[in-house]
């Protein structure tokens, strides 16, 4: 009979990546066993793939480094099965590994999958490679002065509208959205969202959805054309169909349905993180940002800790505090909000707020870096009287 915990964690995103440098260090004493498993060695910073998509250029990260001196395992691979009933996961169909403790992390991608042509004429920011394929077409394109269509207008719309129009200044980028850009955003900041897209050139598509993606055009649902050489798709999401296949508790989108402590409620010995896990406050439920995911990490890490050391733990509290977007390389405009993401009363711009982003919500490797030395909070807001009322 083993002594020894055996710890694995499916996916190394934000979220997965901070849990295991942050549980190995809070762990350091006990006999336990943390392995990490991704199909990439590269580290992902998805919330910068349009920066990628423009031309730039980003650090290149490798996962062996970032774990060096805290003692997890990495495994490059892709869980292809979980054996809930056994507590195996197999890679690949070669590796079988099994777990007590099993944290679920592999979070969420872009989905091509529900309008006709997306997944065939439409790009991603899914991956690094994919992004840095996009830009190398993107420059052909612009040599032609050609048309750049972005669906989506969220905040990774926003982003990668913006990116482009300021890289490519000669490109006409057009931004399409069903809902007007910046909708959760409060009156100012939304007017000085427009107006710097404005400033960048960027046109707008506003009040259609897209109803099929073509080689060199995008339909709208009244029939128009939009011109598009390139169409970069940024709206929809999907999750790995892993946890449902295994017979874990999904909701009606993937998301694995958690208990108060993040553990799920169909296999408590399995901790659904970030992009991947059904979380509820008193306020409703939250979704997936590095803003949330990353506090979803930490706790599940500290509570890990403390049930092996017999300890007591108490509910998941969270609060939203704001929503941050880059307009380019040197403007950007950060709204504040309330516990449930609503928009409050103040928001930054300009320089101030590039420099506010970069301070608060910029690369996460720092924050891994510093996890392996101290135990540091990564979230902003418990979402004080909001979310008092789930304890």
């Amino acid at each position: 009979m083993h002594t020894q915990r055996r710890i694995v964690i499916l996916g190394a995103g934000y979220t997965g990546m901070l849990a295991a440098v942050r549980l190995a260090r809070r762990t350091r004493k006990l006999d336990v066993r943390i392995t990490l498993v991704n199909p990439s060695a590269r580290f992902t910073e998805r919330l910068r793939m349009h920066q990628i998509a423009a031309g730039q250029e980003l650090a290149d990260h490798r996962i062996p480094e970032l774990l060096a001196g805290t003692g997890v395992e990495f495994i490059q691979g892709s869980a292809t099965s979980i054996d809930t009933a056994a507590q195996r996961v197999y890679v690949d169909g070669t590796v079988t590994l099994h777990y007590d403790e099993l944290i679920y992390a592999l979070g969420s991608s872009t989905d091509t999958s529900i309008v006709p042509g997306a997944a065939d004429h439409a790009w991603t920011l899914n991956a690094p490679r994919t992004a840095h394929r996009f830009s190398e077409h993107l420059a052909v394109v612009d040599a032609d002065g050609g048309n750049v269509a972005v669906c989506g207008g969220g905040l990774t719309g926003i982003e990668a509208a913006a990116e482009i129009a300021e890289s490519y200044p000669g490109l006409q980028v057009t931004l399409i959205s069903s809902t007007e850009p910046g909708a959760m955003m409060g009156d100012k900041a939304r007017l000085y969202l427009n107006k710097a897209l404005d400033r960048l050139g960027v046109v707008r598509e506003i009040g259609q959805a897209v109803t099929k993606v073509l080689p060199d055009a995008v339909e709208l649902a009244d029939g128009e054309l939009v011109a598009a050489d390139m169409t970069l798709w940024t709206t929809g999401v999907r999750v790995s169909p892993l946890a449902a296949q295994a017979g874990i508790e999904t909701d009606a989108r993937g998301l694995i349905v958690v208990d108060p402590t993040l553990r799920s409620v169909s296999h408590p010995n399995i901790h659904a993180i970030g992009d991947a896990a059904a979380v509820r406050q008193a306020w409703g439920q939250i979704h997936g940002t590095c803003q949330s995911g990353m506090p979803t990490a930490a706790y599940t890490a500290d509570t890990i800790a403390r049930q092996l050391r017999g300890k007591t733990v108490k509910p998941f509290r969270f609060g939203y505090f704001h929503q941050p977007v880059s307009l380019g390389r040197n403007d950007a405009v950060i709204q504040f909000t309330k516990a449930d993401d609503t928009p409050g009363r103040y928001y930054l711009s300009g320089r101030a707020a590039v420099r506010y982003k970069e301070t608060v919500s910029s690369s996460p490797v720092p924050s891994f870096k510093l996890s392996k030395k101290v135990t540091m909070s990564v979230q902003l807001s418990k979402g004080g009287k909001a979310t008092r009322a789930t304890a």
